[in-house]
């Protein structure tokens, strides 16, 4: 029976880089010194200027066969970029007769968490990690703790939660509504799905028609806040002089015509999702009111020195940039 080939993968870090200057010798070299590998598939978000210097010294260390990929991404903690890269070398690399190995020591955390993703869901690895401390480790990670490195992966397993880091439609039925084929509309909807579960304000971008309502209204369902009220509210459509009126409420007597008092949308979206369209056409003077309500959490109703507590979601829509 032929010898399995041991092949590890891993980012390159910066104290890898910093390898070449220092006295340390990094994440990768350590590893390749402390244990056995055939073949090394190196990954790098850095400039090539930065890389190659380490690159020749690294294959002067070792006698693994050492190979570099170069990764254009967004950002180095752009979750998207970073699993769409790694899984297609795990994807190419996991082929009989190959051991495959992660290092996940160095690189982002977002690195690290997609590589335990993918690790723990899709391919059949072993973890190495490598500290100062303690050296080069091999590491168990259990299945649980893996998906803590996943948003809302507590309410998804198996299968549904391959979906979500796919990028394909989302799992929960509250987006069903948004029907698409389109590659970058799908990884919209698993982006929304996973705000969906945050407690967090969410700014939607898009043109007239669109269906941003549609997507406030999907992240609504799909959040923990489903129960409570859904108020949408365009921006646009309200008379300067009652924007406060209407987003605040009144007291009867505060002007003329408030024969009786009104609570305002957010009390009418307490323990809710406020969905405010058209966020731009309001005043610079009432975004800034908005913001108080955002950050303290209390309106005050026209009229009124009583502040009210609130408890909303906010998610806004706009189509200028």
């Amino acid at each position: 029976m032929a010898k399995k080939q041991n092949v590890l993968l891993c980012w390159v870090g910066g104290n890898d880089l910093k390898a070449l200057s220092g006295t340390d010798a990094g994440p990768v070299l350590s590893t390749l010194r402390a244990e056995s590998f055939d073949q090394v598939e190196l990954l790098s978000s850095y400039p090539a200027e930065q890389v190659e210097p380490y690159l020749a010294w690294l294959r002067e260390q070792v006698n693994s066969q050492v190979n570099l990929s170069y990764e254009s991404l967004t950002s180095p903690v752009h979750f998207g970029d970073i699993y769409q890269a790694a899984n297609a070398h795990l994807k190419r690399l996991h082929v009989p007769g190959t051991q495959l190995s992660i290092l996940l020591s160095p690189g982002t955390p977002a690195m690290q968490a997609v590589w335990i993703l993918l690790g723990k869901t899709r391919y059949s690895v072993t973890f190495y990690q490598s500290s100062l401390e303690q050296g080069v480790q091999k590491v168990e990670v259990p299945f649980e703790i893996a998906a803590e490195y996943v948003p809302a992966a507590n309410t998804i397993t198996g299968d549904k939660l391959l979906q979500l880091a796919d990028g394909q439609a989302p799992v929960n039925a509250a987006f069903d509504s948004i029907v698409t084929q389109s590659e970058r509309m799908l990884r919209l909807k698993a982006q929304a799905q996973v705000l969906a579960q945050k407690q967090v304000p969410v700014l939607i971008y898009g043109e007239t028609g669109t269906g941003k309502e549609l997507f406030a209204r999907a992240i609504h369902n799909a959040s923990p806040r489903s129960s409570g009220p859904f108020v949408a509210v365009n921006c646009g459509a309200i008379p300067p002089e009652l924007i406060d009126s209407t987003l605040f409420g009144h007291r009867k007597g505060a002007f003329t015509g408030a024969v009786e008092s009104r609570a305002g949308v957010f009390q009418q979206a307490d323990g809710g999702t406020l969905f405010l369209d058209e966020f731009g056409e309001l005043t610079p003077d009432a975004q800034v009111r908005l913001l108080r309500v955002l950050q303290e959490g209390v309106v005050t109703p026209v009229g009124s020195s009583q502040e009210v507590r609130v408890n909303v979601r906010f998610v806004t829509a706009t189509c200028c940039r």
